[in-house]
């Protein structure tokens, strides 16, 4: 147990799925796990175990932001003998070829925060995803016909539809890395199973575009994203 965390250790799988939001942890637990236990409930951050084809998975809320995911990660790889997790969330795209509904699998994730600096006083702003879990994702996309854009994502501090200065900031970012998606949670889930020698993946769904009009309401979130947590749940079987 952790002050953020009162799950028992033997009670968290060693592959967990990390939505942002608590309550897509709820909705993954009763509609894709067999046998699902609720396991941590503190500060609403809802973590279940159950099974998915007879394979144990937990699936666990990260809450929203840099902090948050570094906080719940690290807890889960340090003290809970964790080895795997995937980030299935949301993102914004940063390209005109991106459309509402893609499914993004980072490969590198870049930010402009601290957060390296914070950590470990290494100044770091780009830091790589485990290769051994993007290929297993990328071969079960091919298997399941599920279509991905594989690149990289920034994560960033602020929530880049509220911005008085979006798009025009994204213009900023460094050209050369070709950045697909915006989020939040990335950089800091990678940076930490790196340090901690540990395994980390992302899966984003693309929610919202500049170069769009539409954007996706909460309940369309929700449900548009099914065939993103299946993919997921496929591969971390095979984990």
């Amino acid at each position: 147990m952790t002050v953020h965390n009162e799950a028992k250790i033997g009670e968290i799988a060693k592959t967990v799925l990390m939505p942002g939001d608590p309550m897509r942890a709820k909705y993954i637990a009763e509609n894709f796990l067999e046998d699902a236990k609720l396991v941590n409930k503190v500060r609403g951050i809802y973590a279940f175990t159950g099974k998915y084809k007879g394979v144990e998975v937990t699936v666990m809320g990260s809450g929203m932001g840099l902090p948050s995911m570094g906080i719940y990660c690290y807890e889960l790889y340090k003290f809970y003998n964790v080895e795997n997790i995937i980030r299935i969330g949301s993102c914004g795209a940063n390209s005109e070829e991106i459309e509402i509904l893609d499914v993004i699998l980072a490969e590198n994730s870049y930010t402009e925060s601290n957060f390296a600096k914070a950590m470990t006083a290494e100044d770091c702003h780009i830091i790589g995803t485990s290769g051994r879990i993007n290929e297993v994702i990328k071969e079960t996309a091919k298997e399941m016909n599920q279509p991905i854009r594989v690149g990289n994502m920034c994560a960033t501090e602020y929530f880049g539809p509220y911005s008085d200065i979006s798009p025009e900031k994204t213009q900023s970012l460094p050209q050369e890395l070709n950045i697909l998606g915006i989020e939040m949670e990335s950089f800091a889930l990678f940076y930490t199973a790196n340090h901690l020698g540990k395994h980390a993946a992302c899966l984003a769904t693309v929610s919202d575009s500049a170069y769009r009009k539409r954007e996706l309401t909460a309940d369309e979130r929700e449900k548009s994203m099914n065939g993103m947590i299946t993919l997921a749940l496929e591969a971390a079987i095979k984990l």
